[in-house]
Order: structure tokens, then sequence, then C-alpha cells
């Protein structure tokens, strides 16, 4: 299933024409599943009142499409043995597309969410396949230039998807920001019509229903728990506790299952790499740390500064310009000390967590700017040596397989992380906004300074508004303070792990 090239010696001009075209569909086909991660966040607010839907029915637009793509994500390595790598990613590619448009044209939240759903299990394969191909097809001397190349696909969409998400919305409607992900669809499936051509092997590999459905159970209801649970008040629910049950017994069969049969759905085998596992574990970190940000600051932002969407998208764009200020240098990095590029990558992310843990609810342009900026370097920096030495001591039958997990494990931690982090920022404004409102009585002698603003005056039920919405501001902006120690202390707990990866052997 897999093609390995010979390691010959040379640089960046000795890629292929073929390996170009295949960077190429990579990158295209990367851009529109990162596309689409940001921008039904964006548009979230338009489609709740374009469709009447409360903040709960509009919720699960967003919570099926990332069960339907962690569901789906570990059937990539069956699925490419059975189709082959040019029909599962053209097949792929195409009904990603087509479920894109569909979300364009959905004329109900029921339509909608089906569309939503297809759109994820369509597009769990393309990254997981896109890396394992990359791997696959060039040499080892080769591998962080052509993940570094990955990355650019991968960094590009999320970062171009609110800008030109919000342009299209603004001009139109919600409905634009699902169409503008057709036409570079089209160009993609082309790519990889003629760049895969001579990928079209096939085996036949038994599937394992009982693996799959088991872990596919224990997935949703997870990502049911961490998504719905802040909303239902947790295990005070009978619908957060019927979940907990149904996800912990599928875990054990599919465990046990994994555990006692000749070819199960995920070989797991795969953990006896140390490499890979260590990769994995911090494949979950990153997934933790890549996403969160752009989904806080859109809400903060906009709910306590008042920016339009616009100029949001603009400064969390500058996350990209950090992720390509790290592609300049981090192959040569990662051929000669990638342990140390790990180290320095979360690092990176780390102090950034930190800094905007210090931002008060006067941050201006400048420190946003540059805290995306620092967050995509450091995200950067410490992904491709990651990559490349979590696969360097697999077996290349084995990489698309483990590909997949990689995926499926960084998927998991975003979603997860993002649950968290939105946990956080509603738990503390709750708290900080009672504990400071308790000191807002008449006998607070601070609030009859003379001076003071008169809109915060206590005489009238106005001014007890305005005060009430500044606290309320200021609750929230600790908030999500407190979510930036969260990304902050993550990065500097993953940090030791590279250590314990193995050396990658240097080509000659």
């Amino acid at each position: 299933m897999t093609t390995v090239v010979a390691e010959d010696k040379g640089g960046l001009f000795t890629i292929s024409g073929r390996q170009w075209l295949i960077l190429l569909m990579v990158q295209l086909a990367n851009m529109l599943f990162g596309m689409t991660i940001t921008i039904a966040n964006l548009v979230l607010p338009q489609m709740r009142g374009n469709l009447s839907a409360t903040q709960d029915e509009i919720s699960w637009v967003i919570t099926l499409n990332l069960v339907a793509t962690a569901v789906a994500t570990p059937m990539t390595g069956w699925l490419a043995s059975r189709l082959g790598w040019r029909n599962l990613m053209f097949f792929t590619v195409l009904g990603f597309t087509i479920t894109s448009l569909l979300c364009g044209f959905a004329g109900s939240l029921e339509t909608l969410i089906l569309a939503r759903v297809a759109q994820g299990a369509f597009g769990a394969p393309i990254m997981p396949l896109g890396q394992a191909i990359l791997l696959a097809t060039f040499p080892k001397h080769l591998q962080p230039v052509a993940i570094v190349m990955w990355g650019i696909g991968a960094v590009f969409g999320p970062v171009a998807g609110p800008i030109v998400g919000s342009m299209a919305s603004e001009a139109y409607d919600w409905r634009a920001a699902f169409f503008i992900i057709v036409p570079p669809g089209i160009c993609a499936l082309v790519c990889i019509w003629f760049a895969l051509r001579d990928h079209t092997a096939r085996s036949p590999v038994k599937f394992d229903w009982t693996g799959f459905i088991a872990l596919s159970v224990a997935i949703t209801c997870a990502q049911l728990i961490f998504d719905r649970g802040h909303r239902l008040d947790w295990f005070d629910s009978t619908e957060m506790i019927l979940f907990a049950f149904i996800g912990v017994l599928a875990l054990w069969i599919f465990v046990v299952h994994c555990l006692t049969v000749p070819e199960p759905f995920v070989n797991p085998r795969l953990l006896l790499d140390r490499n890979f596992t260590i990769g994995i574990l911090l494949a979950l970190v990153m997934g933790m740390l890549n996403f969160t940000s752009i989904v806080l600051f859109p809400t903060l932002l906009h709910d306590l500064r008042g920016y339009p969407d616009n100029a949001i998208a603009t400064l969390i764009a500058a996350r990209g310009m950090g992720n390509w200020a790290a592609f300049l240098v981090i192959a040569q990095i990662t051929r000669i000390a990638p342990r140390s590029a790990i180290v320095c990558g979360m690092g990176v992310q780390a102090a950034a967590g930190f800094w905007m843990a210090q931002w008060n609810i006067n941050l201006t342009d400048s420190d946003v700017f540059w805290g995306n900026f620092l967050l995509g370097l450091g995200q950067s920096i410490a992904f491709t040596p990651m990559t490349v030495m979590a696969f360097s001591t697999l077996p290349p039958r084995q990489v698309t397989e483990g590909s997949a997990v990689f995926t499926l494990m960084r998927n998991f931690g975003s979603s997860l992380f993002i649950s968290i982090a939105v946990l956080v920022v509603s738990r503390s404004t709750a708290s900080n906004y009672s504990r400071m409102t308790e000191h807002i009585t008449p006998y607070n002698k601070t609030l009859t300074v003379p001076g003071l603003p008169s809109q915060w005056s206590l005489d009238g039920a106005a001014s007890l508004q305005n005060l009430s919405n500044e606290i309320l501001r200021q609750a929230a902006m600790i908030g999500y303070l407190n979510a930036f120690y969260l990304m902050a202390f993550a990065a500097l707990v993953a940090m030791p792990l590279a250590a314990f990866m193995r050396g990658v052997k240097r080509d000659p």
C-alpha cells in the first residue's frame, strides 16, 4: 500500500514534479478541511438568527460535526487499503465539497445538521491520509520539508477561513461562507486525479465491526460529555450520567477486544513503539493548543471590546504569520536537533500563554497580534519535528493506520480542550461576577467619590445596569485570563515528553 522513495542524497531541488503535485494536492485538501473549522464558528450567530434556533440547538451544528469527524478518522487505514490512495482521497474531497455546498443550501436546522455530519465524516480522512502519503512517498531526508509544506496547507485554512468567511458573510450572508469552499475543492479534485494516478493499489483487509462500533460509541459519548456538560450542569444531568456509563462500557469493550483478536480495528502494537506513543501524547497536547485560541479570541474581542468580524479575523491571522515564520527554519532545525525543537516550540507557546494571562480589559491590537503570532510560531516549531520523530521508527506498512490514530488524538485534544476552556471562561465569569457585585452597595464609599462617571451612579436603574454590564465585562476578562493560564500550563507539562523520544538517524 505504501510507496517508499529511495533515499537519494539531495535537497529541495531533488523533489520531482510528481512530488510537487502531491504536495499541492495535500495542501489544497488540508486548506479545505481547516477552513470549515473556523468558518462555522464565525457564522454561528448568523445561522442561529436565520434559522430561528436557540443557543443550545445551534450548538449541534458544531458538536455533531466534531463527533462525525472523530468517529470516521480511525477508518482511514482500512479505507485506504480497500479503495487505494487515489480513490479514497478523490471521493473524500468530492464528498466534502458537495456537503459543504449542501450546508449553504440548507433551509432548516435539521438539514444543516445532517449536512454538517456528512461534511465531518467525508473530511475525516483528509489530514491523516495526506500526512501518510507524504511520509510514504518522500525519503527521510526530505520528510521535514514535506511535513513543513503539509503544515502550510493545514495552517492556511484556519487562518484564511475567518478572513474570507467574514468578507463573504458580510457581503452576502452566512451561506456564502460555505459556498467559498467549492472552488478550491474542485481544484483539489483535479490535482488528486493526476498526482495519485499511480497509487490505485488495493488490498483486501477484513473490517473489525466490533472494534469500530465500540470505539465510535466511546468517542461520541466523550465528545458529547465535554461539549454539552457545562450546559447541562455535568453529572447533575441524567443525560450526562447515561453518556458516561455507555462511554466507559464501550471503551472497556474496545480495549478488551483489541487485546484478544488477531486483527483488531486499531492495532495496539502501535503503542509498543516508544516514539509513536510519545508522539500521540504530544499530538494530544498540540491539538489542545491548536484551535483553542481561535475559538476564544473572536468572543473576547467581539463581546468585551466591540471589534467587528473583519478586524477580528485580521488579528487572528497573525497566528498564520507565526506559522510561516517558523517554516523558514524548522526543516533545518528538525534535521539537527528535533527534540530541542519540540521543547523550544512548546516553551514558546507556554510563554505566550503566560504573557496573555497578564492582559487586562484594555488590551491593544498589538497585544492580540503578537500573542497569536507567538502561538503560531511555537506550534509550527514543535509540530514538524514531533511528527517526523513519531513516525521515524514506525514500519512503512503501519504509517497510514498510525497517521489516523495520530490525527484522532490531535482532533480529540482540540475538541476536549476547547470544551474545557469554554467551561473555565463560563464558570470564572459567573463566580467573579458574583464576588464583585457583593461590593456594590450604598455603603461602599468608593462609589460616592466625586468625579465618578455618572453612568456608574447607584441612583437609577439605567446607571445600575451600566455598572452591572461593566462588572460582567471585567469578570469575563478574568475568565479568559484563566483559560490562557490553562493553555500555558498544558504546554509546560508537555515539554519534558520530548526528552524520552529516541533520536532520529540522519541520512549521511
